[in-house]
C-alpha cells in the first residue's frame, strides 16, 4: 500500500509482480479494497503491476473535492504516477471508464505506452458511448440495480442465476458508497464520464493495441468496439464469451490478453530505441500534466 502527491491530488497506489511495467486502469467507482482486483488476474504476476484509485474513490483524495476534473487529469493522473514509478514507458491495460482514460493517455503521451488494452470500453462521439451511468446512478436504488444488471449482460433477463449473480456483484455498488467524499468523488467521475469523446483523436494512437469486447455487453456494446478497432490503426479486436464482465467470465480472456501484452513487451525490447518510444512529450493535449518523482512508494 502505498501513496504518492500529484498536482490536485494524492493517488493511493498498490504495485506487485515482476516482470514488464504495466499499469492497469480500473472502471467507475473501483476501489482496490473491492475484490476482484488487478491483482487477482490470472497473469498477473507475470508483470510489474501497478494500479491505482482514480481521484476521489478508495483512498485517493482530491486536494479540491469540489472541482469537477475533466477526463484529462484522469490521464494526467495515470501519467503522473508512472513518472512517480519511474517508468520512461510502460504496458497499459484499460477497463471500461479506464479504458477511456487509457484512450487519453495512449493520445496524448504516444511514445510512452508500450502496448495497450482496451477492455469493455468505448471511445464516445462517433463510435458510440457506453450506457449514461451518470443517469442511472439517480435511479431509485431497485431501479438502478435492475437497470445495471441488465445493461451489464442481456442474457440476465431470461436466466435467473446469471441475474442473481451479476445482482450480487452490483449491490454494493447500487447502494452508493457510505463515505461522503467517495459518494462525491464517484459523482464527479461519471460527470467527467460522460463528457468522454476521443473518436477522431483516435489515429494518434501510435501503440499496438487489442480491443477486447463482450459480446453480450450493453453497458459497453459491441459495436462500440468495432468502432474503436476500426478508427485505432493497427488495432485488433476480439471478442469474448460474456458481458461487461468477459474477463472473469471467459477463461480465455486474460491469457489473451496476457499473450498480448507479454509479446508486445518482447518486441518492444528488441528493438533500438529511437525517439519514439523514449519520449514523454505529450501531444494534442490542451493540458500539461506535471511531473513528479517525489512521495512514497
Amino acid at each position: 500500500m502505498a501513496s504518492c502527491r500529484l498536482p490536485g491530488v494524492r493517488l493511493h497506489y498498490e504495485r506487485a509482480g515482476s516482470g514488464p511495467a504495466l499499469l492497469c486502469l480500473s472502471g467507475s467507482g473501483s476501489d482496490l479494497r473491492r475484490p476482484p482486483g488487478p491483482f487477482a488476474w490470472p497473469g498477473a504476476a507475470s508483470f510489474d503491476l501497478a494500479a491505482y484509485d482514480h481521484r476521489g474513490l478508495g483512498r485517493s483524495r482530491a486536494e479540491n473535492p469540489d472541482a469537477q476534473p475533466a477526463m484529462a487529469d484522469f490521464a494526467a493522473d495515470a501519467l503522473g504516477l508512472a513518472d512517480h514509478l519511474g517508468w520512461e514507458s510502460f504496458l497499459l491495460v484499460g477497463v471500461s471508464f479506464g479504458g477511456m482514460v487509457a484512450q487519453e493517455v495512449a493520445i496524448r503521451a504516444p511514445g510512452r505506452v508500450r502496448a495497450l488494452v482496451l477492455a469493455c470500453t468505448s471511445s464516445g462521439g462517433a463510435g458510440g458511448a457506453s450506457a449514461p451511468l451518470h443517469e442511472i446512478s439517480e435511479l431509485p436504488p431497485p431501479e438502478r440495480l435492475a437497470r445495471l444488471v441488465e445493461l451489464a449482460d442481456r442474457r440476465a433477463a431470461g436466466d435467473p442465476d446469471l441475474y442473481a449473480r451479476l445482482a450480487t456483484l452490483f449491490e454494493t455498488l447500487a447502494s452508493g458508497p457510505p463515505d461522503p467524499r467517495v459518494r462525491d468523488g464517484l459523482r464527479r467521475q461519471l460527470e467527467a464520464r460522460r463528457h468522454h469523446d476521443t473518436f477522431v483523436r483516435l489515429g494518434a494512437i501510435a501503440a499496438p493495441t487489442l480491443v477486447a469486447a463482450g459480446r453480450h455487453d450493453d453497458l459497453a456494446p459491441l459495436a462500440n468496439s468495432r468502432a474503436l478497432a476500426d478508427a485505432v490503426p493497427g488495432a485488433r479486436l476480439e471478442v469474448f464469451e460474456g458481458g461487461h464482465g468477459f474477463l472473469f467470465d471467459d477463461p480465455r480472456a486474460w491469457p489473451t490478453i496476457a499473450e498480448f501484452l507479454l509479446g508486445q513487451a518482447a518486441s518492444s525490447s528488441r528493438s533500438t530505441s529511437s525517439p519514439s518510444q523514449t519520449s514523454a512529450k505529450l501531444v494534442d493535449s490542451g493540458e500539461s500534466p506535471t511531473r513528479t518523482t517525489s512521495g512514497a512508494r
